[in-house]
């Protein structure tokens, strides 16, 4: 029998507006005695039935609602069908790579799944006590629904902790010649970029970056063009690309400015132009500046400052300090592109640290285009935390 749990008086309101998630200070009872991942039915103060979701006993937020359809079971079938949907509406979105977001865990009312497509590899994620507990079938449906594909687990997020959960990794299925540790050439925008599903960041590549990586084209001809946090050197493959006079990639990993160079071989272009940097990238903007360096272009794409709200005040000042230290690199009438990748820093709270860095440099810049995540990272109305990604491209 499916466990219900009670809401307080006064705590239904964002489940009324579809909002998935259900934290611990609403709860007001639990009638039965949810296991890690059950599903348990979700109750107003007042009796009335308000959704399906997964029990995370040991998170804060306590309950993920599956489904706000009373009629739906939730069962192999309700998985497929999703996984199904979150497959359609990519097939109607005009991807110009053979790597996409499949499925974007609650934007595609998949709460704590996240699945990415690698060309016949898809990468699975999956971080909440539900995912766990319904992982044979979302594996058959992948199976289903991408015969085609091989499939590996990059469940080695710190997230899991929080659910109760062992991280997890390897191979779920794959077809017999196919090997997860091989390198994976994907195609993006007429570039080829290498990826490292086994070890590489998340689950290979940050997919959700192939716009604003397309973008950078606008402001790379003939300049100088610092590429901050460059990981596999997306942004400075693609400034190459467009005629850029010199890339420098700065990065900490060795292996991912490897990879780099790799990625501009593999694509013909001119390494007379490309320089890395093994440094950590707070150091490095000061010694730039020391040095008296400047650059037309730079880009800034750090990774997520922010896992809490308790860390949100520190979080801004590390963005701050970055931006300030790149405003005082930029060439006048350069270009700066900034992003954070924060889902709990919001636009205007990003845009106002943005702001105070450029002030304090002593640099008022313009915002000229605002730049977000790929139309395969969908944000659902009802569920504004999907979207993370915001970016801004500055000139002064």
């Amino acid at each position: 029998m499916v466990a219900t749990v009670h809401l307080k008086p006064q705590k239904c309101k964002s489940l009324r507006r579809l909002h998935p998630w259900v934290f611990s200070g609403a709860i007001e009872k639990v009638k039965g005695t949810p296991q890690l991942g059950d599903t348990v039915s979700i109750h107003s103060a007042e009796g009335d039935w308000l959704g399906y979701g997964a029990w995370s006993p040991q998170s804060q937020i306590r309950v993920r609602v599956w489904s706000f359809q009373q009629q739906e079971s939730i069962d192999a079938e309700f998985f497929l069908q999703r996984i199904t949907a979150a497959k359609q509406l990519r097939d109607g979105l005009a991807i110009t790579s053979n790597a996409y977001r499949v499925v974007a865990a609650e934007a595609d009312e998949l709460p704590g799944i996240t699945i990415d497509k690698y060309d016949n590899w898809l990468v699975c994620q999956l971080l909440s006590a539900g995912a766990e507990l319904w992982r044979d079938s979302i594996i058959e449906a992948l199976r289903t629904v991408f015969p085609e594909c091989n499939i590996y687990e990059r469940s080695d997020v710190d997230v899991r902790n929080k659910e109760g959960l062992e991280q997890r990794t390897g191979v779920l299925f794959a077809h017999a010649e196919a090997k997860a540790d091989d390198l994976i050439w994907i195609n993006e925008n007429g570039l080829e970029l290498g990826i490292d599903i086994v070890q590489g960041h998340k689950t290979g590549y940050y997919l959700d970056q192939r716009d604003s990586r397309l973008a950078v084209q606008k402001y790379s001809r003939n300049k100088r063009v610092l590429n901050a946090f460059s990981y596999s050197g997306g942004f400075g493959l693609f400034a190459a690309q467009a005629g850029a006079s010199e890339v420098v990639n700065l990065d900490v990993s060795a292996s991912a400015l490897a990879q780099a160079t790799a990625n501009h071989q593999r694509n013909q272009l001119d390494l007379a132009t490309l320089s890395n940097l093994q440094q950590d990238v707070f150091q490095a903007l000061r010694d730039f500046h020391h040095r008296g360096e400047r650059f037309d272009t730079i880009v800034l794409d750090p990774p997520k400052f922010v896992d809490s709200k308790a860390n949100l005040n520190s979080a801004c000042r590390g963005y701050k300090d970055i931006n300030r230290m790149a405003c005082k690199l930029l060439n006048p009438g350069g270009t700066l592109m900034t992003f954070s990748c924060s889902g709990l820093l919001s636009n205007e709270l990003f845009q106002k640290v943005v702001a105070d860095a450029a002030l304090d440099a002593k640099r008022p810049l313009h915002i000229i285009e605002r730049l977000f995540q790929g139309a395969d990272h969908p944000v659902r109305t009802n569920f504004p935390e999907s979207l993370y990604l915001k970016g801004l491209v500055l000139r002064g």
